[in-house]
Protein backbone atom coordinates (compact mmCIF):
# COMPACT_ATOMS: atom_id res chain seq x y z
CA UNK A 1 0.00 0.00 0.00
CA UNK A 2 3.01 2.12 0.77
CA UNK A 3 4.27 2.05 -2.45
CA UNK A 4 1.05 2.17 -4.29
CA UNK A 5 1.06 5.61 -2.59
CA UNK A 6 4.28 6.48 -3.30
CA UNK A 7 3.51 6.30 -7.09
CA UNK A 8 0.65 8.07 -6.81
CA UNK A 9 2.23 11.68 -5.61
CA UNK A 10 5.07 11.04 -8.43
CA UNK A 11 4.73 14.07 -10.70
CA UNK A 12 3.61 13.54 -14.27
CA UNK A 13 5.93 15.87 -15.67
CA UNK A 14 9.09 16.60 -13.56
CA UNK A 15 10.63 19.49 -15.66
CA UNK A 16 7.36 21.64 -15.58
CA UNK A 17 7.53 22.37 -19.23
CA UNK A 18 4.11 22.01 -20.63
CA UNK A 19 4.40 19.26 -23.50
CA UNK A 20 1.32 21.07 -25.79
CA UNK A 21 3.37 24.22 -27.20
CA UNK A 22 5.79 22.01 -28.40
CA UNK A 23 3.10 19.86 -30.48
CA UNK A 24 1.17 22.96 -31.43
CA UNK A 25 4.48 24.04 -32.43
CA UNK A 26 5.52 20.88 -34.53
CA UNK A 27 2.07 20.42 -36.16
CA UNK A 28 2.29 24.30 -38.06
CA UNK A 29 1.69 24.41 -41.26
CA UNK A 30 4.66 27.40 -41.72
CA UNK A 31 7.00 24.51 -40.49
CA UNK A 32 5.87 21.24 -42.62
CA UNK A 33 6.10 24.02 -45.68
CA UNK A 34 9.10 24.51 -45.32
CA UNK A 35 10.29 21.10 -44.85
CA UNK A 36 8.46 20.59 -47.93
CA UNK A 37 10.08 22.96 -49.97
CA UNK A 38 13.66 21.83 -48.56
CA UNK A 39 12.42 18.34 -49.76
CA UNK A 40 11.52 19.71 -53.28
CA UNK A 41 14.55 21.75 -53.64
CA UNK A 42 16.60 18.51 -53.32
CA UNK A 43 14.28 16.36 -54.95
CA UNK A 44 14.95 18.67 -58.14
CA UNK A 45 18.62 19.17 -57.98
CA UNK A 46 19.31 15.09 -58.06
CA UNK A 47 16.84 14.36 -60.25
CA UNK A 48 17.84 12.39 -63.54
CA UNK A 49 19.14 14.93 -66.52
CA UNK A 50 17.23 14.26 -70.07
CA UNK A 51 19.27 13.26 -73.38
CA UNK A 52 18.34 16.67 -75.08
CA UNK A 53 17.69 19.19 -72.24
CA UNK A 54 20.54 17.73 -70.45
CA UNK A 55 20.09 19.19 -66.45
CA UNK A 56 18.13 21.75 -67.83
CA UNK A 57 14.97 19.05 -67.72
CA UNK A 58 15.19 19.86 -63.52
CA UNK A 59 13.37 22.80 -64.18
CA UNK A 60 10.62 21.55 -66.27
CA UNK A 61 10.10 18.51 -63.88
CA UNK A 62 10.09 20.95 -61.33
CA UNK A 63 7.52 23.58 -63.74
CA UNK A 64 5.12 20.22 -64.25
CA UNK A 65 4.60 19.33 -60.64
CA UNK A 66 4.01 23.03 -59.56
CA UNK A 67 1.46 23.30 -62.44
CA UNK A 68 -0.19 20.05 -61.52
CA UNK A 69 -0.27 20.94 -57.53
CA UNK A 70 -2.25 24.24 -58.99
CA UNK A 71 -4.95 22.12 -61.39
CA UNK A 72 -5.47 20.48 -58.63
CA UNK A 73 -5.75 22.83 -55.57
CA UNK A 74 -8.33 24.37 -57.99
CA UNK A 75 -10.20 21.41 -58.84
CA UNK A 76 -10.58 20.44 -54.64
CA UNK A 77 -11.74 23.92 -54.32
CA UNK A 78 -14.60 23.43 -57.29
CA UNK A 79 -15.61 19.73 -56.01
CA UNK A 80 -15.58 20.78 -52.25
CA UNK A 81 -17.44 23.77 -53.14
CA UNK A 82 -20.47 22.16 -54.91
CA UNK A 83 -20.64 20.06 -51.89
CA UNK A 84 -20.87 23.15 -49.90
CA UNK A 85 -23.25 24.24 -51.85
CA UNK A 86 -25.56 21.01 -52.54
CA UNK A 87 -24.94 20.32 -48.29
CA UNK A 88 -24.46 23.61 -47.32
CA UNK A 89 -21.84 23.64 -44.56
CA UNK A 90 -19.91 26.36 -43.68
CA UNK A 91 -17.20 24.24 -43.35
CA UNK A 92 -17.09 22.78 -46.65
CA UNK A 93 -17.43 26.59 -47.78
CA UNK A 94 -14.37 27.01 -45.74
CA UNK A 95 -11.95 24.66 -47.26
CA UNK A 96 -13.09 25.86 -50.50
CA UNK A 97 -11.94 29.40 -49.88
CA UNK A 98 -8.50 27.98 -48.04
CA UNK A 99 -7.92 25.69 -51.29
CA UNK A 100 -9.36 28.18 -54.01
CA UNK A 101 -6.40 30.85 -52.63
CA UNK A 102 -3.79 28.19 -52.63
CA UNK A 103 -4.50 26.93 -55.75
CA UNK A 104 -4.21 30.49 -57.31
CA UNK A 105 -0.96 31.01 -55.53
CA UNK A 106 0.70 27.80 -56.92
CA UNK A 107 -0.45 29.59 -60.26
CA UNK A 108 0.95 32.76 -60.08
CA UNK A 109 4.32 31.41 -58.37
CA UNK A 110 4.66 28.99 -62.14
CA UNK A 111 4.95 31.52 -64.07
CA UNK A 112 8.65 32.53 -63.14
CA UNK A 113 9.46 28.82 -63.20
CA UNK A 114 6.94 28.33 -66.42
CA UNK A 115 9.85 31.64 -68.12
CA UNK A 116 12.70 29.97 -66.63
CA UNK A 117 12.00 26.54 -68.21
CA UNK A 118 10.98 28.24 -71.14
CA UNK A 119 14.57 29.72 -71.16
CA UNK A 120 16.56 26.09 -70.65
CA UNK A 121 14.53 24.61 -72.77
CA UNK A 122 14.40 26.54 -75.53
CA UNK A 123 16.99 29.21 -74.95
CA UNK A 124 14.56 32.24 -75.26
CA UNK A 125 11.65 33.42 -73.91
CA UNK A 126 8.42 32.50 -75.86
CA UNK A 127 5.94 34.82 -74.07
CA UNK A 128 3.25 34.29 -77.35
CA UNK A 129 3.22 30.74 -76.93
CA UNK A 130 -0.87 29.91 -76.33
CA UNK A 131 -0.44 28.01 -73.01
CA UNK A 132 1.89 30.86 -70.81
CA UNK A 133 -0.63 33.34 -72.48
CA UNK A 134 -3.67 31.25 -70.70
CA UNK A 135 -1.63 31.22 -67.69
CA UNK A 136 -1.14 34.89 -67.56
CA UNK A 137 -5.16 35.61 -68.55
CA UNK A 138 -5.84 33.48 -65.76
CA UNK A 139 -3.84 34.83 -63.21
CA UNK A 140 -5.07 37.82 -63.56
CA UNK A 141 -8.50 36.96 -63.72
CA UNK A 142 -8.15 34.15 -60.60
CA UNK A 143 -6.49 37.16 -58.49
CA UNK A 144 -9.62 39.94 -59.22
CA UNK A 145 -12.05 36.81 -58.23
CA UNK A 146 -10.24 36.16 -54.68
CA UNK A 147 -9.99 39.70 -53.91
CA UNK A 148 -13.73 40.08 -54.68
CA UNK A 149 -14.42 37.04 -53.19
CA UNK A 150 -12.52 38.54 -49.81
CA UNK A 151 -14.38 41.80 -50.16
CA UNK A 152 -17.53 40.22 -50.54
CA UNK A 153 -16.65 37.87 -47.61
CA UNK A 154 -19.59 35.01 -48.11
CA UNK A 155 -18.60 31.80 -47.71
CA UNK A 156 -20.94 30.46 -50.72
CA UNK A 157 -19.71 32.94 -53.29
CA UNK A 158 -16.23 31.37 -52.61
CA UNK A 159 -17.59 28.18 -52.96
CA UNK A 160 -19.51 29.37 -56.19
CA UNK A 161 -16.60 31.82 -57.19
CA UNK A 162 -14.26 28.54 -57.24
CA UNK A 163 -16.37 26.30 -59.05
CA UNK A 164 -17.03 28.89 -61.56
CA UNK A 165 -13.16 29.70 -62.14
CA UNK A 166 -11.75 25.83 -62.55
CA UNK A 167 -14.92 25.33 -64.84
CA UNK A 168 -13.60 27.86 -67.02
CA UNK A 169 -9.89 27.12 -66.52
CA UNK A 170 -9.92 23.35 -67.44
CA UNK A 171 -12.20 24.30 -69.99
CA UNK A 172 -9.95 26.76 -72.04
CA UNK A 173 -6.86 24.17 -71.66
CA UNK A 174 -8.93 21.55 -72.94
CA UNK A 175 -8.95 23.79 -76.20
CA UNK A 176 -5.85 25.87 -75.98
CA UNK A 177 -3.66 24.94 -78.73
CA UNK A 178 -0.08 23.32 -77.94
CA UNK A 179 2.85 24.93 -80.09
CA UNK A 180 5.48 24.94 -78.62
CA UNK A 181 4.45 23.13 -75.38
CA UNK A 182 4.39 19.30 -75.40
CA UNK A 183 1.01 17.76 -73.89
CA UNK A 184 2.37 15.92 -70.95
CA UNK A 185 5.81 15.10 -72.00
CA UNK A 186 6.67 13.17 -68.39
CA UNK A 187 3.89 11.11 -68.64
CA UNK A 188 4.46 9.98 -72.35
CA UNK A 189 8.02 9.40 -71.39
CA UNK A 190 9.27 5.93 -71.88
CA UNK A 191 11.81 6.79 -68.80
CA UNK A 192 10.42 5.15 -65.97
CA UNK A 193 13.35 7.02 -63.88
CA UNK A 194 11.90 9.93 -64.86
CA UNK A 195 8.28 9.09 -63.91
CA UNK A 196 9.67 8.04 -60.43
CA UNK A 197 11.12 11.40 -59.83
CA UNK A 198 8.35 13.34 -61.32
CA UNK A 199 5.69 11.42 -59.06
CA UNK A 200 7.73 12.39 -56.09
CA UNK A 201 8.34 16.23 -56.72
CA UNK A 202 4.34 16.16 -57.33
CA UNK A 203 3.71 14.37 -54.14
CA UNK A 204 6.20 16.73 -52.17
CA UNK A 205 4.71 20.22 -53.65
CA UNK A 206 1.30 18.45 -52.82
CA UNK A 207 2.30 18.27 -49.59
CA UNK A 208 3.55 21.93 -49.83
CA UNK A 209 0.20 22.99 -51.03
CA UNK A 210 -1.69 21.27 -48.58
CA UNK A 211 0.24 22.93 -45.59
CA UNK A 212 -0.20 26.70 -47.65
CA UNK A 213 -4.39 25.64 -47.75
CA UNK A 214 -4.20 24.88 -43.63
CA UNK A 215 -2.42 28.57 -43.14
CA UNK A 216 -5.27 29.87 -45.56
CA UNK A 217 -8.27 27.72 -42.86
CA UNK A 218 -6.40 28.68 -39.94
CA UNK A 219 -5.84 32.54 -40.74
CA UNK A 220 -10.01 32.99 -41.69
CA UNK A 221 -11.73 30.16 -39.47
CA UNK A 222 -15.59 30.17 -39.10
CA UNK A 223 -16.71 32.30 -37.03
CA UNK A 224 -17.09 29.59 -34.04
CA UNK A 225 -13.84 28.49 -34.54
CA UNK A 226 -12.36 31.88 -33.54
CA UNK A 227 -14.36 32.00 -30.61
CA UNK A 228 -12.96 28.81 -29.35
CA UNK A 229 -9.23 29.81 -30.42
CA UNK A 230 -9.46 32.95 -28.80
CA UNK A 231 -11.07 30.95 -25.57
CA UNK A 232 -8.31 28.37 -25.31
CA UNK A 233 -5.51 30.94 -25.91
CA UNK A 234 -6.98 33.01 -22.82
CA UNK A 235 -6.53 30.01 -20.98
Amino acid sequence: MRKQESVKTLPQNPTGISIRPLRAWATRPALWLAASLFAIALITWISPEEKVLGAGARVVYLHGAWVWAALTAFAAAAGIGLLGLIYRRDALHAWSRALGRTGLFFWITYLPISMWAMQTSWNGLYLAEPRFRLAVIFSIAGLLLQVGLTLINRLTWNSAGNLGYAMALFTALRFTQNVMHPPSPILNSEASRIQLYFTTLFTLTLLAAWQVARWWHEKDPLPEQATTTKHRSAH
